[in-house]
C-alpha cells in the first residue's frame, strides 16, 4: 500500500502561515490524484485542497485565495501552502491519495494537528 506521511503542522497565530508536507511512497504517485482534508471534532472529514493526476485543481471555498495545493512528482511530494491562517482552520489535516478521477480519498496519512490562534 502507498504510505502518506504529513509534516509541517503546528501552532501559528491569526494571520500567519504554515507549509504542510506529505511525502509518498512508491511510483504510484504520479499516477494517483492527492489532496488535503482536514476534520474537526464532531465533523465528517472535508476537502481542502485537491490536485489530480492532470493538474486540475479544487479548494474549499473556506481557503480559496488561501491555500495553495503543489505536488512535486520527482520527490512524491504533495505541499499545501496556507496564508491568511484563520483560528477556524484549526484542524487536524490529512494527506490523502486516490485513483486518477478520484479525486483523492482512497489512501490516508495519520494527520498532522494545525492549531491557529487568536
Amino acid at each position: 500500500q502507498v504510505q502518506l506521511v504529513e509534516s509541517g503542522g503546528g501552532l501559528v497565530q491569526a494571520g500567519g502561515s504554515l507549509r504542510l508536507s506529505c511525502a509518498a511512497s512508491g511510483s504510484i504517485f504520479n499516477f494517483e490524484d492527492m489532496g488535503w482534508y482536514r476534520q474537526g471534532l464532531g465533523k465528517q472529514r472535508e476537502l481542502v485542497a485537491v490536485m489530480a493526476v492532470g493538474g486540475s485543481t479544487n479548494y474549499a471555498d473556506s481557503v480559496r485565495g488561501r491555500f495553495t495545493i503543489s505536488r512535486d512528482a520527482f520527490k512524491n511530494s504533495v505541499y499545501l501552502q496556507m496564508n491568511n491562517l484563520k483560528p477556524e482552520d484549526t484542524d487536524v489535516y490529512y494527506c490523502s491519495s486516490g485513483p486518477a478521477g478520484s479525486w483523492a480519498g482512497n489512501y490516508w496519512g495519520q494527520g498532522t494537528q494545525v492549531t491557529v490562534s487568536s
